[in-house]
């Protein structure tokens, strides 16, 4: 995937994100608060950890603007897991990673390291949304949650204002 600079911004209610791609291209979204960190950055922290390069952030490396993804999810029949059809290749790994970082958000909230269970709950979100589970370890779970708790204790610290920069090559 092509080097991004993504920098997110904390908030009152809404965060703000502003990603450089290697290209010299740019874009800008905001997005809610959902939980304790930004979802977007868990979706960094999981798609880097277990290689998923055509995930989220690997789609805005390749030029797409982060609510494109949404929609392009939507189009194909993803706009919630009951109503979930076969997914287009192009989409399998936004999937995999979308469950995969709910999992890694509950596991967040509940301030718990990924165990058997978390792999079975996985395994299950991604057979709800017709796509496996993608080949990962417990252990490569364990690093990419303590990334995520890691990342969670300076944000959650840090004031409006703050912004934190993640650099993926």
């Amino acid at each position: 995937m092509p080097g991004l600079t993504i920098t997110i911004t904390k908030g009152q209610r809404d965060d703000r994100i502003a990603i450089a791609r290697a290209d010299g291209s740019t874009a800008q979204t905001c997005f809610p608060h959902k939980g304790p960190v930004p979802h977007d950055a868990v979706h960094f922290f999981t798609e880097r950890g277990l290689a998923l390069p055509h995930a989220f952030w690997g789609l805005i490396g390749q030029g797409r603007h982060p609510e494109e993804l949404a929609e392009l999810a939507k189009a194909q029949g993803h706009a919630s897991a009951k109503r979930a059809q076969v997914p287009g290749a192009d989409i399998v790994q936004l999937l995999q990673a979308e469950r995969l970082v709910e999992c890694f958000e509950a596991q967040l909230w509940a301030h718990a390291a990924p165990d058997a269970a978390f792999m079975d709950v996985a395994r299950v979100a991604c057979e709800l949304s017709h796509v496996p589970l993608p080949p990962i370890s417990l252990d490569q779970c364990g690093a990419v949650m303590a990334e995520i708790f890691d990342f969670a204790k300076s944000w959650m610290a840090a004031p409006v204002g703050h912004a934190a920069t993640l650099e993926w090559n």
